[in-house]
């Protein structure tokens, strides 16, 4: 096939299928991210917004935050 996209998928299945220790660290990578963007979101970053009801309310708050 002459398709530049089937050859860019061929090219990196072709490369992961000869991996070996990079599946160990693709692993790794990936539960990093998870921990870092799920899991520290929910325990250390609180909505700012959620004490306003409307959507009105919560842009006059963001309008605030950033001409201070």
């Amino acid at each position: 096939m002459s398709n530049p996209a089937y050859k860019i998928y061929r090219f990196y299945l072709d490369g992961f299928k000869g991996m070996t220790v990079g599946k160990t660290l693709w692993v790794i990578i990936l539960i990093k991210l998870f921990v870092i963007f799920v899991i520290l979101k929910f325990f250390f970053f609180k909505d700012a917004l959620a004490d306003y009801a409307t959507p009105d309310e919560k842009s006059k708050h963001v309008i605030e935050q950033l001409t201070k």
